[in-house]
């Protein structure tokens, strides 16, 4: 998955941003998916003539084969039009032939002749125009993109051995030839927390597809239990908040019988079931995963307002929540939403494992706050303990015109990829900044220069002084849509 402390929207918005639903149109134009690292052939389309500015982009756009211009919405931001679309997608992409499904983006667009930002969201898509940071920076046309498998982005036949990286990025990858005749500039990916992730294995499977990436917050898990992710907690911010965090953890669990009857009051009111994991195993999972909540999305600005030993059932609930929100986090309705991110994560991506030595004799599900328990199938299919090491020594390796920006006290910073510049790849760390504040903007100025240098450079284009203070006043505000609807990534 994000948020300052004082700005959280409810998770209704975000579910029914993601409850439009479309219908498949249009033809699918295939194309074989190559190994990784290979060089890729540029393809022909009926735009391969190049963008024809005579004509009104939404002609444009109904030209693309297998692309179904849905409708477009008004845009508040000057000088941009909003466009809904969706694009026809193989289930299999090696059976290109075979069933297909809608795709959903949405489309911010500028001008032909801007570069162009392919933002991945890794979950559902937002249905709002927003400027991403990049974007923002380049005076860009964005293309936002649900990951498949999220929202009504999934085939008929939803085959969960359909969702795989590999399937994910030759989504892009699609894309990518489909409209590059129509954007003919340069291109950058990008993506926050999973969405970065996802940029990330677009490059490794195709790294000639476009020019850059930026990727924001991005872990890369060994595992489904790293331990480097202990590690980090155990040293993050002061010894003293640390320490609050632990009592806290601790006297939660030994008067469960008291918090329990707070909880099941709150979810009736509230109209939120818990049938999946059941209301003790969720309070106990949200206790354990506090303190990576905690460091995550808020910060030491919270540290005096954690409840003491002895603090009122509601006192310790409510924080509890605050942090580690019940309805995203446990609650069966987000389940449906966010299960296939579950199935990534227990299949491919990994996780983090949580410290719970300072917690035993206190658990009755010791270890079980897993990715798998957070599916409602048994999954049969073995854990590749191999594809990230191969992804991150291809990103160290290989990985060139690529950008990590982290969060000083994120705790998915443990995870964070290795970078070589000889490669002109970069990685920075904001301070002070967690999951939701890493930014370009929020680096020190030394590092935000040279992250701004080279982001013109890789794209082409100038990014005048007035456009960094303005995404500064803006970040200032409010943080982005995507970083404020997250469960854990």
């Amino acid at each position: 998955m994000e948020h300052m402390h004082a700005s959280k929207p409810s998770v209704v918005t975000w579910f029914l941003s993601a409850a439009l639903l479309l219908q498949a149109c249009g033809a699918p134009d295939l194309v074989e998916p190559p190994e990784p690292g290979a060089q890729q052939p540029q393809t022909s389309s009926a735009l391969e003539r190049g963008a024809d500015t005579s004509e009104d982009i939404l002609v444009q756009l109904q030209a693309i084969p297998g692309l179904t211009v849905r409708r477009e919405a008004p845009s508040p931001i000057p000088g941009t039009r909003f466009f809904l679309l969706s694009i026809q997608q193989p289930a299999d992409h090696r059976q290109p032939a075979g069933e297909q499904f809608p795709l959903r983006m949405w489309l911010l667009h500028r001008s032909v002749s801007a570069p162009t930002v392919l933002f991945s969201s890794g979950y559902g898509g937002i249905g709002v125009p927003y400027e991403f940071e990049p974007t923002a920076l380049l005076g860009a046309n964005q293309l936002v993109l649900e990951h498949r498998f999220f929202g009504p982005s999934r085939p008929a036949s939803n085959n969960w051995k359909h969702l795989d990286i590999w399937q994910g990025a030759n989504d892009m990858h699609r894309i990518i030839q489909a409209l590059k005749p129509l954007y003919p500039q340069r291109w950058l990916t990008s993506g926050v927390s999973k969405g970065g992730m996802t940029s990330v294995y677009h490059r490794y499977f195709f790294p000639h597809d476009v020019d850059a990436t930026v990727a924001y917050v991005a872990p890369n898990s060994f595992g489904v239990d790293d331990p480097r992710y202990i590690h980090f907690l155990q040293h993050v911010g002061e010894a003293s908040c640390r320490a609050r965090l632990r009592d806290f953890q601790a006297d939660a669990l030994r008067r469960r019988e008291q918090l329990l009857p707070v909880f099941q009051q709150w979810a009736e009111a509230n109209g939120v079931t818990f049938e999946h994991l059941g209301l003790d195993r969720s309070l106990e999972f949200a206790v354990t995963e506090l303190p990576f909540s905690f460091w995550q999305y808020f910060g030491p600005e919270l540290c005096a307002e954690i409840p003491l030993p002895g603090a009122p059932a509601q006192a310790v609930f409510d924080f509890l929540n605050e942090v580690v929100p019940f309805a995203s986090g446990y609650g069966d309705r987000a389940f449906e939403f966010y299960e296939a991110y579950y199935y990534q994560a227990a299949t491919e991506l990994g996780s983090y494992r949580l410290p719970e030595a300072h917690l035993r004799g206190l658990l009755r599900y010791p270890g079980q706050n897993t990715p798998a328990s957070y599916v409602s199938f048994p999954i049969t299919q073995a854990f590749d303990e191999d594809l990230m090491f191969r992804v991150g020594l291809w990103v160290f390796l290989k990985g060139s015109q690529m950008m990590f920006i982290y969060g000083e006290t994120d705790p998915w910073s443990a995870g964070a990829f290795e970078v070589r510049r000889r490669n002109d790849s970069f990685r920075f760390s904001a301070p002070g900044a967690n999951h939701s504040t890493a930014e370009i903007i929020t680096l020190p100025e030394a590092e935000r220069t040279l992250a701004v240098e080279r982001l013109s450079s890789w794209m082409n284009v100038s990014i005048p002084p007035a456009r960094l203070e303005t995404q500064t006043d803006k970040a200032a505000r409010a943080p982005s849509p995507l970083r404020d609807l997250r469960p854990r990534l």
